[in-house]
């Protein structure tokens, strides 16, 4: 059973944590090959998972060479992306909301540290009504090194006034994970798509199913 000390702040990712957008990115990114003609795997897509949008566009070439129509791979992704947000197509993962109440209540300040821009990720969370819940926004365009790199979560215990090591981080990805450690900063992982690779074990991190087993640990 998960044992959790009480945190000064608690920090999510967002996508595949506090959203289950993962499964809607890697079917839109699919689509858009197959409009635009362009090749694409399984494996490449959940290659993505947790990594900032220039990291991602360089795996993309690694993948498929320098000729691989970029650009407008990703403006029909992000077309189809941007719809299902206004739609209300991606929904919350499990037991987010009731984590969250009870962080509101225990008085434990919250933030998010994800791998999306600014624009996308307040758009994402406030259709789902979840931005008034979070003292501190940190996204993926506003650090130099994304996750793996502790950067993100560096910056996000900043501006929520709390150093890392007294905070906690929720992260369903290798990546994320890793800029937990990374930035010294205790984390559980979540799974989402992505089971945790050796180095993760190795970290001993703590490895849970669902929010709800984070929730009960720190009640």
């Amino acid at each position: 059973m998960l044992s959790l000390s009480r945190p000064r702040a608690v920090i999510f990712d967002m996508d595949g944590l506090l959203l289950d957008s993962e499964r809607v990115a890697l079917r839109f990114f699919e689509q858009a090959s197959r409009e635009l003609g362009t090749p694409w795997s399984a494996e490449v897509g959940l290659s993505l998972v947790g990594l900032n949008s220039k990291d991602a566009n360089l795996l993309i070439l690694k993948a498929f060479g320098e000729d691989f129509p970029l650009e407008a791979h990703r403006q029909r992704f992000g077309e189809l992306y941007e719809a299902a947000i206004v739609a209300g197509d991606i929904p919350l993962k499990p037991y987010v909301r009731e984590l969250l109440d009870y962080l509101v209540a225990a008085d434990i300040p919250r933030g998010v540290a994800t791998s999306t821009r600014r624009t996308r990720a307040e758009a994402k969370l406030a259709r789902v009504h979840l931005l008034p819940y979070f003292g501190a926004l940190t996204c993926g365009d506003e650090v130099v090194r994304g996750k793996p790199a502790p950067d993100i979560y560096e910056l996000a215990a900043r501006r929520i006034g709390v150093e890392p090591r007294d905070c906690l981080a929720l992260e369903d990805s290798n990546a994320g994970v890793r800029a937990a450690v990374s930035a010294s900063m205790p984390v559980v992982m979540v799974p989402d798509l992505l089971r945790p690779e050796a180095d993760i074990r190795r970290y001993g991190v703590p490895v849970v199913d669902s929010l709800k087993d984070v929730l009960i640990a720190l009640m």
